[in-house]
């Protein structure tokens, strides 16, 4: 599912020392990596590369078959939308919108994703529902102001707008600092239920490493540059 060859890259051009430089990582499809790394070590530049926000000087990040160098900006946003669910650190969730309407807008900028969806429900609102309620989200509180929700709470409908369309690839950054252990594990045991039905590969980013052992893979990024994986 994920594909990374010879990437070398740096923020400061081809001249300076790289901050990632990566021989190579293969990760299957449906599989849980837990990617792991103090603060600095590259952890969201890599992920702002397997999401294509950024693409490298050299080497390759190949997604699903679909090689990411060779797309354009636009091209590698649309292939965003339709195949990366993304669960940000600070759940960049919009506040004035509810909780269904943060979720379903995953939808709105994905034909295939609201495809897929629509194939759980007769609507986008009523699959969300589902979603929420899947991860642990009362329905009292589907329609309140997204901002006035809790940290899990929000944090329920950051992951829920990251599932819903089915995408092959789930992104997480880090998104249970804001908890205790005991939540953390929770949430991530909720956020399995949900990929496995579908097959969705997961990278998950943490310095936390009492929550590798949640994990079928653990890489840590200091050993992974500029070697074998």
């Amino acid at each position: 599912m994920i594909k990374i060859d010879k990437l070398w890259f740096s923020w400061h051009g081809k001249s300076a020392n790289p901050t990632l430089n990566i021989d190579a990582l293969h990760v299957k499809q449906g599989e849980h990596l837990f990617l792991h790394g103090p603060s600095g070590s590259g952890k969201s530049t890599l992920l702002s590369l397997l999401a294509g926000i950024q693409v490298p000087q050299q080497g390759s990040i190949t997604l699903n078959g679909c090689a990411l160098h060779n797309l354009s900006s636009a091209q590698r946003d649309q292939f965003r939308a339709d195949h990366i669910g993304y669960i940000f650190q600070s759940f960049n969730l919009l506040p004035y919108l509810n909780p269904i309407e943060n979720v379903t807008l995953a939808c709105e900028f994905s034909k295939l994703r609201k495809q897929r969806a629509l194939s759980h429900g007769d609507s986008l609102t009523v699959v969300a529902k589902k979603l929420l309620v899947q991860l642990g989200l009362d329905e009292q509180h589907h329609h309140k102001a997204v901002n006035t929700l809790s940290i899990g709470q929000q944090q329920r409908v950051a992951a829920a707008r990251a599932v819903i369309g089915d995408p092959e690839i789930i992104i997480a950054d880090e998104p249970t600092s804001a908890l205790d252990e005991a939540n953390r594990k929770a949430f991530i045991e909720l956020l399995f239920a949900q990929t496995d039905k579908t097959g969705a590969t997961v990278v998950f980013v943490s310095h936390e490493h009492s929550l590798a052992s949640l994990f079928s893979r653990v890489v840590h990024l200091d050993e992974l540059q500029g070697a074998l994986s």
